[in-house]
């Protein structure tokens, strides 16, 4: 946003994958320069910067070529980042799974990491390969420029229920479950007394956790919470549970 008296005007935001700061110049790639092109933006308009790391910026478009654009760079900040959140995504359909990902950057997810579990096999078309990890990824660049927010979410590549729970952070831990506690009074019981560090969500599969899959997690310290009565596609309870996250915390 540019801040003048009375009025807070929107600027165009690009994500950079170079650092930066002021004063300095920022060349942008290939993407960002069409992006331009489609809004029209010309030499000597102001644009916003992000680089996902921390830092958030704006300065002058000084060239817009076919396949970069260069930025002088006039401002630059260092933004703290949010209390972590974990997502522990499964492998699904690819759609719902980039949906979740655009959304969940926007509010801050800290990282995504797919898990193979035993019905993600079933589904089809999924989201598994370095491919689709590029599309998550752009996926969260555009929500990332769209929110201005200063981090996108770190991407771990897809992998097995037990390489996911070994790589999780310390924490808490939750395995969304509709026949547990109110995830809502777990999280205000774990805001009253000693517990912090970052949050962890794990989301199960269309049709559900497997038995050993659910055991699995339970024996790793994830504590079955509910967010409703209702049966919920992933996507749904991934978003749900994050924002109840990120209000707690």
């Amino acid at each position: 946003m540019v801040e003048r008296p009375g009025v807070a005007v929107s600027i165009a935001t690009f994500v950079t994958d170079e650092p930066f700061s002021a004063p300095g110049t920022v060349t942008l790639g290939e993407d960002a320069a069409h992006h331009m092109r489609v809004r029209r933006l010309e030499t000597g308009v102001r644009v916003g910067l992000v680089d996902g790391q921390g830092t958030r910026g704006e300065g002058v478009l000084t060239q817009l070529a076919k396949r970069h654009a260069t930025v002088s760079v006039e401002r630059a900040e260092s933004v703290d980042a949010a209390a972590p959140i974990h997502l522990l995504v499964p492998v699904a359909d690819r759609d719902r799974m980039l949906w979740l990902a655009e959304k969940a950057t926007e509010l801050e997810l800290s990282s995504w990491r797919p898990v193979l579990f035993r019905r993600s096999k079933h589904v089809n078309p999924r989201g598994e390969g370095p491919t689709f990890q590029q599309k998550v990824r752009a996926r969260m660049v555009a929500a990332l420029e769209q929110s201005r927010g200063a981090y996108l979410p770190t991407l771990f590549p897809e992998a097995s229920v037990e390489a996911a729970i070994a790589a999780c952070p310390s924490g808490r831990r939750f395995v969304l479950d509709r026949d547990a506690p109110s995830l809502g009074e777990l999280l205000r019981e774990g805001a009253r007394g000693s517990d912090s560090g970052p949050l962890t969500f794990a989301l199960g599969p269309e049709g559900g956790f497997e038995a050993p899959e659910l055991e699995a997690l339970v024996e790793a310290g994830f504590v079955g919470a509910s967010i409703g009565r209702g049966i919920l596609r992933f996507e749904t309870a991934g978003l749900a549970a994050l924002a109840a996250g990120r209000a707690a915390l």
